[in-house]
């Protein structure tokens, strides 16, 4: 009874976390860009010169942007990888019996619980 518990359990957070990072992926697309926070080493002097310069302030856009396709593009690959392990963990966990744990199943859950975490992180920003 307890490998079915614990199976129901897995399966609702397999199936939860994948709509949760799909619904946090679409919301970050729409994200508006929020420029960087002036590094509190620099004199207000050599801020103010650099909040004047429209260049710079164009680098710094063109930068965060770049950082921002590159963490959509990271988690829009870990999310097909979370669509493809919780298949596999379904398909595991079909093929076992109420009686037999399999280690796998235990792996592919680990597994999908670290790259959601992982996730869930980049989708914050970090």
């Amino acid at each position: 009874m307890k490998f079915v518990a614990l199976l129901e359990t897995v399966m609702r957070f397999s199936a939860g976390a994948i709509l949760l990072l799909a619904l946090h992926a679409y919301d970050a697309r729409a994200q508006i860009v929020s420029p960087e926070t002036p590094d509190a080493s620099q004199s207000e002097s050599q801020r103010q010169k650099d909040t004047d310069s429209p260049w710079i302030v164009e680098q710094k856009r063109e930068l965060e942007k770049k950082r921002n396709v590159a963490r959509q593009q990271d988690i829009k690959k870990d999310t097909d990888k979370l669509l493809e392990l919780a298949t596999e963990l379904k398909q595991y966990v079909d093929k076992t019996n109420q009686d037999i744990l399999s280690m796998d199943v235990i792996k592919k859950a680990d597994e999908i619980e670290k790259l959601a975490h992982s996730v869930r992180e980049k989708m914050k920003g970090m």
